[in-house]
Order: structure tokens, then C-alpha cells, then sequence
């Protein structure tokens, strides 16, 4: 149930005759974890917070540096050498003080990450290496939880949805069957910084879609943007049926 505060605060989204109500109680009992609370994870989670997502956990091993502060916006220069994780997580309880936010400043690997997956209702995979994302999209195929990707880079930007609760959805190594290059990141290649926040702000309004179960979510469907042209491409992905995470 909501109470006075929480109608009132939600009023805006909760007028949506496709969200109403239900809706918005359906975000109040979910459990999120995103993982990496950088250029993607600032948005997603201040979005999330403020839409009346239940439980956040926020995952980041870093910490902030003066390179962040041009595309993550939820920092300020007072916070460098502060961890990204922690510092997230005081932001979005000073946006929704009704959010639970747990802050998890160690690297999620192994059976950490597998145990902090099962307990959540849906992953956003904000990170910017492959081998962490390889790492997420196990966890989530093994335990069944629906996964959103979002990579931002130069002016590119890419965003899909993963539900492996669906037998005809592929999975991220289905769309990468290989590991791909690790040196690709913003600190080699660059990235502009209005477009982190755009496929992040996209991110969030998939996960409102997954949890609140409305809409049309992007399963099996990838955007790319290129954002020099504000030109958006769109890619239907199959499952692999030989695909070893999540064929069998």
C-alpha cells in the first residue's frame, strides 16, 4: 500500500492510466542492483530513487577522480578520492529518503555477485568492461533475472534488454560471443558527456517497464544511437541455440 506521501510525491506517474496505482506499488516491492556507479550508474540510479524503486544497491569498486566529473553527474569536486558507490548512495537517499539504498564498494565477482543477483528483481549492467559484463549476464541467465545493458563511448551508445525468464530471449554473449577488446574505454577512447546520461536515462526507463509491467520493453531489441547525427538504429537479436550461457 502507498501512503499519503507516496501518492502525493508519485502523483505525477501515477496519473498514467497504463501505470496508476499498481504500478507505482509494484516499484515500491522491487529490488535493483546496479552495478557501476559511474557515467551510466549516475543516472539510472537518481532516476530509479526518484521514481520510488524500493531497494537500491549500488555496486562500484572506484572512486571519484577529477575525469569523472565531467559526465557523472551525480558528483561534485568537494567528493574526489571519495568511493563512487557510497557517494551515490547519499545522493539518492537525499533525493527519496523513502529508498532503500545499500552501497556495496568491493568488486562483485563469484559467488558475491551470483548471491546479490538471485536476491534482486532485475540487474542494470552500467559497467564499461567486458569481462564484468560477461560475469553479470551468467549470473542473471543462472538465476533467471532480467538484465538491462547500456554501453556509452566517443559519441556511440548501445542499449538492450535481457529477460531470461522468456524461453526466446538471447542473452548479452549471445549478442558478443566473444570477449571483445578490454582497452576500449572511455579513459583510452573517450566519451562525450550529455550521452552517458542519455542511454542511462533510457536504461531507468526500461527497469520502470520491466517492474511496473507496462509498455513494451527493448527484449531482444538493440539501439544504437550514434549522437553526433541523433541518429537511433534498431537491431533484432536472436537467441543462439548454441549460445554455453544460455542455450541449455
Amino acid at each position: 500500500m502507498l501512503n499519503d506521501d507516496e501518492l502525493m510525491r508519485y502523483s505525477r506517474q501515477i496519473l498514467l492510466p497504463s501505470f496508476d496505482v499498481a504500478g507505482q506499488a509494484r516499484l515500491k516491492s522491487a529490488r535493483v542492483l546496479v552495478v557501476g556507479a559511474g557515467g551510466l550508474g549516475c543516472p539510472v540510479a537518481l532516476y530509479l530513487a526518484a521514481a520510488g524503486v524500493g531497494h537500491l544497491t549500488l555496486a562500484d569498486d572506484d572512486v571519484i577522480e577529477l575525469a569523472n566529473l565531467q559526465r557523472q553527474i551525480a558528483f561534485e569536486n568537494t567528493q574526489l578520492g571519495e568511493p563512487k558507490a557510497q557517494a551515490l548512495a547519499e545522493r539518492v537517499q537525499r533525493i527519496n529518503p523513502l529508498v532503500t539504498v545499500e552501497a556495496v564498494t568491493g568488486r562483485l565477482e563469484g559467488e558475491v555477485l551470483l548471491q546479490h543477483v538471485a536476491a534482486c528483481d532485475l540487474v542494470l549492467d552500467c559497467t564499461d568492461n567486458f569481462s564484468t559484463r560477461f560475469a553479470i549476464n551468467k549470473a542473471c541467465v543462472a538465476s533467471k533475472v532480467p538484465l538491462i545493458s547500456g554501453a556509452a563511448i566517443r559519441a556511440e551508445g548501445q542499449l538492450v534488454v535481457f529477460d531470461s525468464r522468456q524461453a526466446d530471449s538471447p542473452c548479452y554473449h549471445c549478442l558478443y560471443p566473444d570477449q571483445g577488446d578490454e582497452e576500449l574505454n572511455c579513459s583510452e577512447a573517450g566519451v562525450i558527456g550529455p550521452l552517458v546520461g542519455i542511454i542511462g536515462a533510457c536504461q531507468a526507463m526500461e527497469a520502470i517497464k520491466v517492474l511496473a509491467n507496462v509498455g513494451v520493453p527493448l527484449t531482444g531489441r538493440l539501439l544504437i544511437l550514434d549522437a553526433w547525427r541523433m541518429e537511433w538504429r534498431e537491431m533484432k537479436l536472436a537467441r543462439d541455440p548454441e549460445c554455453p550461457v544460455c542455450s541449455g
